[in-house]
């Protein structure tokens, strides 16, 4: 005991914690005081904080953090903090009450929270430790003391950064009462990784990934993974223990996860940009790289599916792939993070091949300096695989093949790729010359392409290539995500330059370089921009990767501009500085293309029925749906995920490729008479039949057959075997009662 209380003492957090207890204590034992004396409770108040507010400084500033920081620098500082955490305390207290309903007790928590924050911008911006660019006092003999931290770029100022950066959408979702989770505007992915998460929850095995509440009696394989599944149901259970509410914790978390993600989305964009052109690229990354987030929604509350873990997880592997030759175990984590993204999803897996194929690269040009990082990516790489693949895959599927998610296949690549080139890297007869490695990785290529050729060639095709040809046309090919970019450009040219505009400068500026002293960074920043640029001409999905990779050469564009402003100021400069911010922030381009879009619209007609579809989506519609005993629901495949998120009963049809089945009844249902759609019914047990009239593929639908059982419904002829359901008449979602017996 005689040992714990000195060292309990000498904790910074401690003494943090004792100082604010104290600078609390003071300030109401000092207001009630002149209070008591006679003072108005106004100026009472304000003398005691001004009182308690200097005492807490000048205790923080020379007990805490050791008394060697400038006044002129951290008085300004500590007060905008504290200014900060005044306002975030309020403004996070006011919505926890009024938007999620959080009782006065449980409010004690967010303090814990906000003193949490105050702490750490103290510790990384108020009061740094020496030798982390603080401009404050330096001693001679700190100023001859070597640190690791004066050599490497500090990661904790590039943290707070990144912090700031998510603070902001973050405050904005909150001002508006974080409209999403009422209305999740067609994030059918999301809503369904709810539903899963609840399902994992609510006992289902963790292997088993079956969807019971779509499709057919009995549901279908899902084919995403529980890696994702695991921390958001850990984060409903541990905040539904402290709140004593499930739907409590669920909000919270939709809200708590995606802003964690940007966070750490953002501080892998500067952590990159750092590496890749200098300190001076930290600002425009921070800005350039949180309005590309903000721009692309995936980071938005209520984000629950993988797109956004995936692309976390590729900036993670970028950065510390940049950073591997100063930093040992980068490249090690570098290939964990690669492998899980693919783990999580299919997705991401051009972007971590090429990562490897860098990697592999670079040792075979320089073998002497990128042999540990490829020895390591590849130890990352490989041991996780064996991981996952145990992890999540019951002994009974080890050599089932499976394209669209991690099996046998994913494994053996993974695995043999990772191995491969550790193998290589740490072999000095293969690494030695630069015909050995050549050599050696050209023989690990040819064992890799015989792997998927001769195993696994059913993954070689494009991944819809099986199926069904009347889903391929009245789904896949109206899904948005998956449309080509000369589709796009045709269809929706504002779009097109929304998505491919700073990729494409990006890649300018990236081909700019050649010639002029190509670096490591500009092949590994280079060959991922590239790569995501053409999955994105393939699908347009592929923009997501491809406009955050492009934040990094646009910061250093605007990082050259900055330092040439700077030491050179002129007119010219600073308007050449300014047109480099301009057309680097995404949302610049998505605004001027809306504009002009919107100036040569006039569907009005669309523009209404968008309106009507955005408000069947909302979760308020599914209210009435909600309070009916559980049945099955016959209604459009957009439709299915709301329906399992919001409300106790199953579906058919859903926007999911393995969903086979249960789409080609609804299909049969919808297009065909209204006996084909009785035939449905009864077959399927089917109580209800939800209508959507502004929903987009309810108009497809009607146009492809304007006999069929849903375009009569929509005309209002209503057969006798269903009933109206009198309270949904006239609503965004209208339903209909199927009469017992017909």
């Amino acid at each position: 005991m005689t040992d714990v209380l000195p060292a309990l003492v000498q904790a910074r957090p401690f003494r943090f914690m004792v100082v604010g207890i104290g600078a609390a204590g003071s300030f109401f034992a000092l207001s009630w005081l002149l209070v008591s004396l006679g003072v108005p409770p106004f100026a009472g108040s304000a003398v005691a904080y001004a009182t308690a507010f200097v005492v807490a400084y000048r205790a923080q500033r020379g007990w805490t953090f050791g008394a060697e920081h400038d006044h002129k620098v951290a008085f300004p500082r500590y007060l905008a903090l504290q200014a900060g955490c005044a306002a975030l305390a309020c403004l996070v207290s006011q919505v926890a009450v009024t938007r999620f309903g959080l009782s006065p007790v449980a409010m004690s928590a967010l303090t814990v929270v906000t003193s949490t924050i105050s702490y750490l911008v103290s510790r990384l911006w108020v009061f740094p430790a020496r030798g982390h660019g603080y401009p404050g006092k330096m001693t001679a003999g700190h100023a001859a003391t070597p640190s690791k931290d004066t050599a490497r770029p500090s990661w904790r100022a590039d943290m707070l950064a990144a912090l700031l950066a998510a603070l902001v959408p973050l405050t904005v979702y909150a001002v508006t009462g974080f409209p999403q989770l009422a209305n999740p505007a067609g994030d059918n992915d999301s809503l369904l990784q709810l539903v899963e998460v609840r399902d994992l929850l609510a006992g289902q095995g963790w292997f088993d990934l079956h969807q019971y509440r779509m499709g057919l009696d009995g549901g279908f394989v899902m084919h995403w993974s529980r890696l994702l599944d695991a921390p958001l149901a850990l984060g409903v259970l541990a905040v539904s223990a402290l709140t004593g509410n499930v739907a409590l914790a669920e909000q919270i978390v939709q809200v708590a996860w995606p802003a964690l993600l940007f966070w750490l989305a953002v501080f892998f964009l500067i952590r990159a940009a750092r590496a890749f052109a200098g300190g001076h690229a930290v600002l425009p990354a921070a800005v350039v790289g949180g309005a590309a987030l903000y721009y692309l929604g995936i980071f938005s509350p209520g984000s629950l599916d993988h797109h956004n873990v995936q692309l976390t997880l590729i900036l993670a592997s970028l950065a510390l792939l940049l950073e591997a030759p100063l930093l040992r175990p980068a490249a090690l984590l570098s290939g964990i993070c690669a492998t899980l993204s693919v783990a999580i999803g299919m997705e991401s897996a051009p972007y971590a091949g090429t990562l490897g194929a860098a990697v592999a690269l670079l040792f075979l040009g320089n073998g002497a300096r990128e042999r540990l990082t490829a020895r390591d990516f590849g130890l990352g790489a490989a041991a996780v695989s064996a991981l996952v693949f145990v992890a999540t895959v019951p002994a009974s599927a080890w050599t089932q093949a499976q394209c669209d998610t991690f099996s046998i296949v994913q494994f053996a690549v993974a695995g043999l790729a990772g191995a491969g080139l550790a193998a290589i890297a740490s072999w000095k007869a293969a690494s030695a010359t630069v015909a050995g490695r050549l050599a050696s990785l050209g023989l690990l290529g040819l064992a890799l392409a015989a792997v998927v050729v001769f195993l696994f060639p059913q993954c070689l095709a494009s991944p819809y290539a099986n199926l069904d040809p009347r889903l391929k046309e009245m789904w896949l090919s109206h899904i948005d995500e998956a449309q080509p970019l000369f589709q796009i450009v045709t269809n929706d040219p504002a779009r097109a330059v929304a998505r491919f505009a700073t990729p494409l400068v990006a890649i300018i500026l990236m081909a700019l370089r050649v010639g002029h002293g190509w670096r490591r960074q500009d092949s590994l920043v280079g060959s991922l921009l590239v790569m995501a640029f053409l999955v994105s001409a393939w699908e347009v999905r592929g923009s997501t990767f491809s406009i955050a990779f492009a934040v990094i050469p646009l910061a250093a564009w605007i990082a050259c501009w900055r330092q040439r402003a700077q030491t050179s100021p002129s007119n010219s400069a600073a308007l050449r500085m300014a047109a480099a911010w301009l057309i680097s922030v995404n949302a610049i381009w998505a605004g001027a293309a809306g504009a002009a879009s919107s100036a040569f619209q006039t569907d009005a007609a669309a523009t209404g029925a968008n309106a009507a579809d955005t408000a069947c989506l909302g979760k308020a519609s599914f209210a009435a749906l909600s309070r009916m005993p559980a049945t099955t629901v016959l209604s459009l495949s957009n439709l299915g995920s709301p329906i399992l998120a919001f409300t106790g009963h199953r579906v058919l049809a859903g926007l999911y490729h393995r969903n086979v089945a249960g789409n080609l009844v609804a299909l049969d249902a919808l297009l065909g008479s209204d006996a084909d759609a009785r035939t449905v019914v009864e077959r399927h047990h089917v109580g209800l039949v939800a209508l959507c009239r502004g929903n987009a593929e309810s108009r497809l639908l009607m146009a492809r057959a304007p006999d069929g059982f849903l375009a009569r419904l929509m005309s209002g002829d209503v057969p006798v075997w269903l009933e109206p359901v009198a309270e949904t008449k006239g609503r965004p979602l209208e339903l209909y009662r199927v009469k017992p017996n017909g």
